[in-house]
């Protein structure tokens, strides 16, 4: 396999404590990876020492992974999620998977009896679809193992364990820790958990795009509606008026479950279903306030943050999980969310591998300024820096060219490139306002200057 981009990737800031986190997630996540064994490359993705990876943890950890070179790790590790696949388990696969490339007997006995949480195969089509737009690697979506994986889950999964009927798998109490309705792991065992409405929306969503990619327009439609359909579901029918917030979870005896129910509350907002502003600003103020209750929980917040504009929320939320005084942050998934956040939260960035089309939005506060370098993007490397959310640069530093779309918080009629005004245009983004933007393209070895004002060259 291809190591030459593992752990390339370098970051700057204005900030020594954000140096000093992006320095030990670095080193950290790469102490986690591994290249031989009968698993062939993965990287440790659930309890250390356990030596294994899970569903949950490497469909969160994938994008940190992305960054530090591991795409043949992520490739590998996602194949054997969906190679598992069988009706035997009720179309789940094996929730954890050990170096030698087995279930884990921690959590699996046979196929009758094992570990499973339900929003797992959704969560990791989403992440697949997420892999191909950071790599371009079209196995994602055209491979037949994972398009079995994909056809599957949505379908004949969602139908074996929808026992009611209502477009929604449920747990029941018989099942005991197979087939549990949420990621909540905390033994109250609901009938249904938010997160696990949330994860089937991202689900749909994914395999829709996925669809469309693949040039099945009629499947593509079809399960946008279904997304759809969830998320007027959620929307409408979860919200507690009373209690100012989404309900957690139903109960096995179909009551609400009203109390903060920490994952089943954040991952709707991660997922991006929450429609509703009024809804929003409650539940990320919901989120906000109570957190997560371990470090796994915590790890999701800062990217969430940042994704709904409460930059310095999500500075103090990757400084904290980053500091020596956390417990447990040796925990894999840590350092990976750090990675993670700091370029696609902080840095906004946002690949989009069949146009070749790569966004960015820098979120900066509080501080003035941060550059990455070696970013792996598809089969490119780039630079970027971001200047107190005022001015960016790009710099193709190998691969094949492609579309930069400059993005700034605010409604701009132009923006400055390398010094030329040019036109820009304004859209509207329900957490940042307006954001103006211009499309570039951009040459192999170029190097653009964007910015709201004009700023020489050489200053970016």
């Amino acid at each position: 396999m291809n190591t030459q981009r593992i752990g390339r990737i370098a970051f700057e800031s204005s900030s020594s404590e954000l140096n000093q986190a992006f320095n030990w997630a670095k080193r950290q996540a790469l102490s986690y990876a591994h290249i031989d064994g009968p698993a062939g490359p993965w990287y440790e993705a659930a309890l250390p020492g356990r030596d294994a990876f899970c569903m949950r943890d490497v469909a969160h950890q994938s994008t940190g992974a992305h960054l530090l070179g591991l795409q043949e790790h992520n490739k590998n590790m996602l194949r054997q999620f969906a190679r598992h696949i069988s009706q035997g388990k009720d179309w789940c696969t094996y929730w954890e998977i050990t170096k030698e490339g087995l279930p884990a007997s921690v959590d699996y006995d046979n196929d009758k009896d094992f570990w499973y949480n339900l929003p797992a195969n959704f969560d990791l089509i989403d992440c697949c679809l997420r892999q191909y737009q950071w790599s371009g690697e079209t196995d994602y979506i055209e491979h037949p193992e994972m398009n079995q994986f994909y056809d599957r889950s949505v379908n004949d999964y969602v139908e074996r364990w929808d026992k009611d009927g209502d477009g929604v798998p449920e747990h029941y109490a018989s099942y005991g820790r197979r087939g549990i309705a949420s990621y909540v792991e905390d033994g109250l065992h609901p009938l249904v958990g938010g997160d696990l409405v949330a994860a089937l929306y991202a689900g749909y969503r994914a395999y829709s795009t996925i669809q469309l990619l693949r040039g099945h327009k009629e499947l593509a439609a079809e399960f946008a509606a279904k997304a759809s359909n969830i998320s007027r579901l959620y929307n409408d029918t979860w919200w507690n008026e009373q209690a100012g917030r989404f309900y957690g979870a139903i109960m096995q005896d179909h009551s609400p479950y009203s109390d903060y129910y920490a994952t089943a509350h954040f991952l709707p907002l991660y997922f991006g279903l929450v429609e509703k502003d009024l809804h929003m600003d409650a539940a990320l103020r919901d989120v906000v306030k109570h957190g997560g209750n371990n470090v796994e929980e915590r790890s999701y917040l800062a990217e969430i943050y940042y994704n709904h504009g409460l930059e310095e929320t999500a500075y103090s939320a990757l400084l904290e999980l980053s500091s020596p005084r956390t417990s447990r942050r040796s925990y894999p998934e840590v350092s990976y969310s750090i990675i993670s956040s700091l370029f696609t939260g902080m840095m906004g960035i946002v690949p989009d591998a069949a146009n070749r089309v790569l966004a960015t939005l820098p979120r900066l506060d509080p501080i003035q300024w941060c550059s990455g370098m070696n970013i792996p993007v598809w089969n490119n490397e780039i630079n970027l820096s971001h200047l107190n959310n005022r001015q960016s640069a790009l710099e193709n530093v190998s691969g094949d060219a492609f579309v930069w779309e400059a993005r700034f918080p605010g409604e701009r009629s132009t923006l400055f490139v390398d010094g030329v005004e040019r036109e820009a245009t304004t859209t509207q983004d329900r957490h940042y306002g307006s954001i103006s933007s211009i499309r570039l393209h951009v040459e192999p070895g170029q190097k653009i200057v964007v910015g709201i004002v004009n700023i020489p060259k050489e200053s970016v």
